[in-house]
């Protein structure tokens, strides 16, 4: 290099760099030298060009998510047969203990309102204030209500709570039309963010989870949707609580009492998880199309976490029943 004038200092540098790991190469690790400066934490010293450290590799896309391609029922206990989709995943692990029809498109009813309370914490504030208007005013026979009107205003915090805990369907076109602008804008909000987590069998058309034929999700992908929601501590926090009382206001500033119970009976405490096993919360579900649905957030006896879904059963007593064999797979 003596004898070449470098007239393009970014080149010579880049000549300088090779000319050097060439010379590490022919001399073996007896002779290896470093022609810059040893600095582990530079993207450009002899250090990292020749040992070539990985530190800005992307981790794969799935690297901390169970992934199930086909149907795992190897214990004969469990019996999903009035069932339409079922799975067990170790969180931990990522371990498939059990999966029934995971990828095949079902209706979720209320489970929808997981997906709706995800996108009201990653884009509205616990603390603001929500307005309802005639977007409230459900009239199909059997929907869960609050009973809030328009006029009517709750922060946040209060409609995620009512939303999750007692799944008032009034109350999810609240949250949807103060956080989205529109009930519309919001729903596209919630299959943009069913794509970023990669629920790509899941279309939305409303964020409560009444029947239409082209609202429909998996197993999985619910698994996929949970799975992010319980990041939020308010969320885990929220699924837990067996009762809510609150107060919120009519459009004339007038108290409006809430004291409802959940809807879960795990919580509830009108039915109990195997012996090894403290179920966290988790979102119930029952249309006349879904069936009855249930999914889950437990904890086996070392506090380690678990996710189950079971969709399409049809009676409350077969799907807790259908619920405490799946997680008695559990520290099997």
């Amino acid at each position: 290099m003596s004898g070449v004038k470098c007239l393009n200092r970014k080149k010579c540098k880049a000549l300088l760099c090779l000319t050097a790991l060439s010379a590490a190469v022919l001399t073996g690790c007896g002779g290896l030298s470093y022609d810059m400066v040893y600095n582990v934490d530079s993207q450009v010293s002899s250090f990292n060009v020749v040992n070539r450290q990985d530190r800005n590799v992307a981790a794969p896309f799935a690297s901390d998510l169970c992934v199930v391609t086909e149907d795992v029922r190897d214990d004969e206990s469990v019996d999903m047969t009035l069932a339409d989709a079922a799975i067990l995943f170790d969180l931990n692990r990522q371990q498939i203990l059990y999966a029934k029809n995971a990828h095949t498109s079902l209706y979720p009813a209320s489970l929808t309102k997981v997906m709706t309370a995800l996108v009201a914490l990653e884009n509205g504030s616990l603390d603001q204030t929500l307005t309802a208007t005639s977007a409230v005013n459900i009239t199909e026979s059997g929907a869960q209500l609050c009973g809030v009107k328009s006029g009517d205003t709750m922060t946040l915090d209060q409609a995620l709570r009512i939303l999750l805990i007692y799944s008032a369907n009034d109350v999810a076109m609240m949250i949807a039309e103060n956080i989205g602008g529109t009930v519309e804008h919001f729903v596209e909000m919630m299959n943009d963010e069913a794509r970023r987590l990669g629920a790509t069998n899941t279309h939305f058309v409303n964020p409560n989870g009444l029947h239409d034929p082209e609202h429909y999700t998996t197993a999985y992908d619910l698994y996929l949707i949970f799975n992010e929601a319980t990041r939020y501590d308010t969320f885990n926090e929220i699924i837990q609580m067996s009762d809510y009382q609150t107060v919120y206001y009519d459009k004339n500033g007038k108290e409006k009492t809430f004291d409802k119970t959940t809807t879960n009976l795990f919580v509830r405490g009108d039915y109990k998880p195997p012996s090894n096993v403290t179920v966290i919360g988790g979102k119930t579900g029952t249309t006349a199309a879904a069936g009855h649905c249930l999914m889950l957030l437990s904890r086996d006896s070392g506090g380690l976490p678990y996710i189950s879904v079971i969709l399409g059963s049809d009676g409350t007593e077969t799907l807790y029943a259908q619920m405490i064999d799946l997680l008695g797979e559990i520290n099997k």
